[in-house]
């Protein structure tokens, strides 16, 4: 017989959600008690259903550990559609050219961010900025983001940037500074739609496409190997 797996809210939902239900609960029972025609209360009852189950899914909180050896690897950060593979120039942190890979986060998808590698928090840095569509090229350096830097066993800083969407008005970040990392531990949390970039050493081999679908914590995107920057 197979086991049913609870539905757990993610912590950043909880107060969220209780108010939400609080709101709809006493419109409809508002409703009720005000001889609204059955049609508008049934209509009102369904969309306000529809709506709580929504964010109830946005704000779910699987259970992953990572089922296969980490070290090496950098593992997907956050659950959506890699957008981005490319060499650009990263002028916050590196100042030099890096891989960048950017998964897009759908509201459909889990927002709960995880570290892509294992290693030391170097360095967490909020900016303020826009709120332009995550998708976007410009949303890495113009959007209001979070940058954490992590050095690897291997000596390898890897930089993975939280980024708000059009909808997100809320980046929470966990590292801090000196905290020892591992993949199955969340990196933070975005609400409501937004993106996750990741800049890596050039000459990083590339284990993701443009357009693949990937899952925090789950996917491989990349293999650092034994690179040792000096």
């Amino acid at each position: 017989m197979r086991r049913i797996k609870k539905i757990k809210v993610h912590r950043e939902g909880t107060g969220l959600l209780l108010s939400a239900f609080t709101v709809l609960f006493i419109v409809n029972l508002a409703l009720y008690y005000s001889n609204c025609n059955k049609t508008g209360l049934y209509t009102s009852i369904t969309l306000s259903t529809a709506f709580f189950l929504m964010m109830l899914n946005f704000f779910r909180s699987p259970f992953r550990r990572f089922p296969y050896d980490s070290e090496g690897l950098v593992i997907a950060p956050a659950d959506g559609t890699v957008v981005a593979i490319e060499e650009v120039y990263e002028h916050e942190y590196f100042h030099d050219k890096r891989i960048q890979i950017s998964i897009f986060m759908s509201i459909f998808n889990v927002h709960a961010n995880w570290f892509p590698v294992n290693g030391t928090v170097k360095l967490v840095k909020h900016h303020p900025g826009r709120f332009k569509a995550a998708y976007l090229p410009k949303s890495s350096t113009e959007n209001e983001r979070s940058t954490i830097v992590i050095t690897t066993t291997y000596n390898v800083d890897v930089l993975a940037r939280q980024i708000a969407g059009a909808m997100a008005r809320r980046i929470v970040t966990y590292a801090k500074v000196g905290d020892c990392c591992n993949v199955n531990e969340q990196m933070g949390f975005i609400k409501f739609g937004s993106r996750v970039d990741i800049f890596l050493p050039p000459g990083t081999e590339i284990l993701v496409e443009m357009d693949q679908k990937v899952t925090a914590n789950q996917t491989p995107v990349a293999r650092l190997g034994k690179i040792t920057i000096l």
